[in-house]
């Protein structure tokens, strides 16, 4: 079976369903996407992996695994999706040591989490993809409808047991009234207080300014 190269598209969150988050994978040489609904502590590890200027004041549980591989020289080489069953996604994290190469079960949430920090490729089977993969368009509106389109695209989805598309995150709206100099400030006091989901929302507003 052939596999096919993922990279992430975006996080998202349901309006509708406490804590549902789903993670977007587009597939690196095509449109489909594979939507991967997640929990709320993998959506903030993810977030933060993909936010490089969001430094935490104390590792994280991801980053605590790659402090640890780093120190007994394991290198996490790729992340493979390799099994659908169920709307559930299995995956296995390809590691090595020593020239010598294991295979370690993992959930795809934290698989990928992990694949960030060590800058490993992510893949699935292009059967895995055909079956569950999907096309998301969205008609050329304004990027502060797109939101709302976005959110209540994940909402429909999540709701046929799938998963949901985005680029923005929860309770950005409340955000563009804001200056840049208060974005900032705000991103400050959510990192000290490790409010991750918060920063990540406010890197984003930040991020459409520049």
């Amino acid at each position: 079976m052939s596999l096919v190269r993922l990279k992430i598209k975006g996080i998202s969150y349901s309006q509708t369903q406490n804590g549902a988050y789903a993670l977007i994978l587009n597939e690196v040489e095509g449109d489909r996407k594979l939507p991967i609904v997640i929990g709320a502590f993998e959506a903030q590890s993810i977030a933060i992996a993909l936010e490089k200027e969001i430094k935490p004041p104390r590792p994280l549980t991801h980053d605590l695994f790659k402090n640890f591989a780093d120190r007994f020289k394991i290198v996490v080489k790729q992340v493979i999706i390799h099994k659908l069953v169920d709307g559930v996604f299995y995956s296995s994290i390809i590691c090595e040591r020593d020239k010598e190469e294991e295979i370690i079960d993992a959930r795809t949430s934290d698989a990928i989490a992990l694949a960030l920090r060590f800058d490993a490729p992510i893949f699935t089977y292009r059967t895995i993809l055909d079956k569950a993969g999907i096309f998301l368009k969205f008609s050329s509106k304004e990027d502060e409808n797109e939101d709302d389109d976005n959110s209540i695209v994940v909402d429909e989805i999540l709701q046929e047991g799938e998963a949901v598309e985005i680029e923005s995150g929860p309770g950005s709206h409340g955000y563009r009234e804001m200056s840049l100099e208060e974005l900032h400030k705000e991103l400050d006091k959510a990192v000290a207080s490790e409010d991750y989901e918060k920063a990540a929302k406010l890197r984003d507003e930040i991020s459409k300014r520049k």
